[in-house]
């Protein structure tokens, strides 16, 4: 299982904190699909990945056990 966290709007246009997703192992290009479509957050190319809290590329390969983190583009004044 791999826990995905989500913050700022993603996490409200979920209505959850952190999804599970049941798989072994995944790309990030795949996760960021899987919870595009799922969710029907539309794109998320501006989104930065982190796993297991470091920066992470569309190739990088997700383990079980890993934890996503989904970090929206923060605009603020």
């Amino acid at each position: 299982m791999i826990r995905v966290l989500l913050f700022a709007h993603l996490q409200e246009k979920v209505g959850k904190e952190s999804i599970n997703i049941e798989k072994n192992t995944i790309t990030v290009k795949d996760i960021r699909e899987y919870m595009s479509l799922t969710y029907e957050l539309g794109s998320l190319e501006n989104v930065m990945v982190a796993v297991n809290e470091e920066y992470a590329l569309d190739d990088d390969i997700v383990q079980a056990g890993d934890v996503v983190a989904f970090i929206p583009p923060v605009s603020g004044g």
